[in-house]
């Protein structure tokens, strides 16, 4: 973020209100409050957030204020004897600093200016309108805890705290943003995470230099690693407590963002992007079957249309008892047309359902099931065939944890399938090499992105192909370089 540059408090008070009042527009903005008060013959002012200021405890520093009594300490320091004494208040603390004073006004908090000093008591009575803790849509679990993080940033950090109870945990305060000043949060474990690793994010969040994030914590992660061609994500968003917890234990850093109810983790692999509360909600058996199906499914949304249009394009390449595959009937329009367009197709009712209202929703879906598809294979535009196989990985899509990664999956799709529709065989090989080695070459500060495949870790490996029971699960992932390595 660029240096602002500081204007000192004077030790006037006409001074320093009139500096307060321009720059915070407070003849212009009606939500902006200015209020001049006098106590024992001392002239104060108070400048607050009208949506933020908690009434209770601004009305309760005003009483205590009608009883202060300096007349027979003639060398007392007020400020100190407010700070201290007086207002009865957890944070709180001096700023000598007015441009600082602005950004802290209109963050939430107030600032009572006292003639005759240069310092200013910051005094933080915001109170924000917050929803519920509730159990996110994207992240449900059958088994275990409904709370998830929220779009306020002390609370959050406050549900991390509550199951992170680990002296060295580190919350961060970094600041974003020329105009936002977005507030951010950097949560680590200090005698897990690798310090080289903490050191790394903090400073690309320091020296992000923007007017704001509109977008929050999906702009920080185009600042923290670049990469803006590459659809695949190289951190991991969740929406819940546990998870993220979990996280930090394995020496992972987190990013929390005032606004937002995503937080971000970092480093991350492919096989971060797949893994799901709800397996670790089972037995280890049961986890590892939902882990199965999980992974085929993924797979199946990436590999299982080119291959089928592969064979659909091509029937010489299919055994005897695998000629059933492919159309009987291709009809007016070519295959390659037909999932362009489903795709499309797809997308606009994904689109459609976010901007749906839920009552409408079901509607919505019978709509397009029962009208639009049905319809369009009567009159030839789809065959049978092409709607099965595009349902199929549809719900393969749906059944990838991340959302990032699904939509990622879904491009790479349609790419490899252009590719076959140009290339056959070897568009179709070539096609599947590229990515691999996409996935190979990728890295997420120093995490190989495909660990613990390319580089091959057996240990590892066993642990993102089978469930293992919790008490076996005994080191910590070597690509993210705990200080640690043993649980």
């Amino acid at each position: 973020m660029a240096n602002v540059v500081q204007r000192p408090a004077s030790k006037d008070l006409q001074t320093n209100v009139s500096y307060l009042k321009d720059q915070l527009g407070i003849d212009k903005s009606f939500d902006l409050i200015h209020l001049d008060l006098e106590y024992n013959g001392i002239d104060m002012a108070v400048f607050t957030v009208d949506g933020f200021a908690k009434d209770e405890a601004l009305t309760q520093i005003q009483r205590e204020l009608n009883h202060i009594n300096m007349d027979e300490e003639d060398d007392v320091n007020v400020v100190e004897k407010l700070t201290k004494s007086r207002i009865p208040y957890i944070e709180i603390e001096t700023e000598h600093d007015l441009e600082e004073v602005v950004i802290q006004v209109l963050s939430g908090p107030a600032a009572l200016v006292i003639d005759g000093y240069d310092q200013i008591i910051i005094i933080d009575t915001r109170e924000y309108e917050i929803r519920g803790p509730e159990e996110p849509d994207t992240e449900q679990v059958i088994r275990g805890s409904k709370d998830g993080f929220v779009e306020t940033l002390v609370f959050n950090a406050g549900l991390i705290r509550r199951r992170v109870r680990d002296r060295t945990l580190r919350n961060e305060y970094i600041r974003v943003g020329r105009r936002s000043h977005t507030d951010l949060c950097l949560t680590y474990i200090e005698d897990i995470a690798d310090g080289e690793l903490v050191q790394y994010v903090k400073e690309a969040l320091q020296n992000i230099d923007t007017d704001g994030l509109p977008m929050g914590d999906k702009s920080l992660e185009e600042y923290i690693f670049g990469q803006h061609y590459n659809p695949y994500p190289l951190v991991r968003y969740t929406e819940r407590p546990d998870v993220a917890s979990t996280h930090l234990f394995e020496g992972h850093v987190l990013v929390l963002v005032d606004g937002s109810p995503s937080v971000i983790i970092t480093p991350t692999t492919f096989w971060h992007h797949l893994q799901h509360a709800e397996e670790y909600r089972q037995k280890p058996s049961v986890g590892t079957a939902l882990r199965f199906v999980r992974f085929a499914a993924v797979w199946m949304s990436i590999f299982l249309l080119p291959l089928w249009f592969l064979f659909a394009e091509n029937p010489q390449l299919l055994p005897d008892n695998l000629q059933y595959i492919g159309p009987d009937e291709v009809g007016e329009v070519s295959l390659i047309a037909q999932f362009i367009l489903a795709e499309a197709g797809i997308e606009m009712l994904r689109m459609a359902a976010i901007h749906t209202p839920s009552a409408l929703a079901t509607a919505l879906g019978l709509v397009a099931a029962i009208l639009i598809g049905e319809v369009a294979i009567e009159v030839g535009l789809f065959s049978n065939e092409v709607v099965l196989y595009l349902a199929i990985v549809a719900i393969g899509s749906f059944a990838t944890p991340s959302y990032e990664m699904s939509l990622a999956n879904r491009l790479i799709r349609i790419a490899l399938l252009i590719t076959v529709a140009i290339f056959h065989v070897p568009g179709y090989i070539i096609g599947s090499l590229l990515l691999i080695v996409l996935l190979t070459s990728m890295k997420a500060y120093d995490t190989p992105y495909f660990w613990p495949f390319i580089p091959f870790n057996a240990r590892s490996m066993r642990d993102i192909v089978l469930r293992a029971p919790i008490p076996l699960k005994n080191r910590r992932p070597r690509a993210i370089h705990p200080l640690d390595p043993d649980r």
